[in-house]
């Protein structure tokens, strides 16, 4: 998507720069791979040597330009943008637009709320994001039916940058593997999906770094075939102001910045919207409430926690059998 000279987590599509997710060493052992720019970050594929990814890159290109005019809140002829700037009442049949809302409504009903896809005028309250118009956030003031989604307020916007890079990243896999390619890592801003295995027949790695600066990383990640990680962090995009830490991740239920001790929270699933949007949720929720929400759903996530300077770890779900 189309970004602005200001970018956060919820910017054309979020995590640009705050995803703390990374590959866990350069490419080697008979891996090659290709690169590209798309929604003001940068995505990865890595693949067998041989295997004649570089005739993927073309149609990835392609794919992330139709999703940019699908969802980018920075261009006003985009279709997330042209729903938000209609009046109350106002409806949406982009096939696309319906599909991640209807995901979306899903997490924020299973978390309380914590994960609020209306929430985008206040962040760009607070330093962050495009959506600068709007009133009070209200998820529950969304409506979707099989092909349509609607709104009941003519201020109420829709903001799905915590979850539909995830989405993306679904839809690339989806055609690399239409396309006959069955062993790949793509990198989308640091989100990961995995097909099949690396060349040396193990599973693909990726490593959770530190969100503390300048220290090694936190944990090796092992994801299986089908699987996808995604992180939400407050180490980067944030900003300090008479002493205190004004983080991008935005607290629906105060209204303010978050504040905890949760640093990150990186989330396991079988495909990378989910991984996506319940890391932007349990980030949200703290360092209390985020592991309570995702042990009672089963979400397999890492939650890094300051304390003092130091980091504590606490794993829910399955996350403890996925790390090397």
């Amino acid at each position: 998507m189309t970004t602005g000279t200001s970018l956060s987590r919820r910017a054309a599509l979020g995590l640009f720069g705050a995803t703390l997710v990374c590959p866990r060493a350069s490419l080697a052992g008979g891996v090659e791979a290709i690169s590209g720019t798309a929604f003001g970050t940068r995505w990865r594929i890595a693949a067998p040597a041989g295997s004649g990814i570089a005739r993927l890159a073309p149609a990835i290109s392609a794919l992330f330009d139709e999703i940019d005019r699908q969802f980018s809140p920075w261009r006003a002829d985009s279709a997330i943008s042209r729903f938000n700037a209609g009046p109350a009442g106002a409806q949406a049949a982009d096939p696309a637009l319906v599909d991640v809302t209807t995901a979306a409504l899903d997490i924020a009903r299973r978390s309380r709320g914590a994960f609020d896809p209306t929430v985008g005028p206040l962040v760009a309250r607070w330093g962050f994001g495009p959506i600068d118009r709007g009133g009070s956030p209200d998820w529950r003031a969304l409506s979707v039916a099989p092909a349509t989604l609607k709104k009941a307020r003519a201020d109420l916007t829709l903001d799905l940058c915590g979850i539909a890079k995830g989405w993306a990243l679904d839809r690339a896999a989806a055609l690399a593997r239409s396309r006959g390619f069955d062993d790949l890592l793509l990198d989308l801003g640091g989100e990961f999906a995995a097909l099949g295995r690396h060349p040396d027949g193990r599973d693909w790695r990726v490593a959770v770094e530190s969100p503390v600066s300048s220290r090694p990383a936190q944990a090796v990640l092992r994801l299986a075939p089908g699987t996808a990680v995604a992180t939400s962090g407050t180490g980067i995009q944030s900003y300090k102001l008479n002493g205190r830490l004004y983080s991008h991740i935005i607290d629906p239920a105060t209204g303010s910045p978050l504040e905890s001790g949760l640093r990150s929270v990186t989330v396991i699933a079988g495909d990378a919207m989910t991984a996506d949007g319940w890391a932007t949720a349990l980030i949200a929720a703290g360092d209390r409430a985020g592991p309570a929400l995702a042990e009672m759903h089963g979400v397999a996530a890492l939650f890094l926690v300051e304390d003092n300077g130091v980091l504590r770890e606490v794993r829910t779900g399955s996350v403890a059998g996925m790390i090397i």
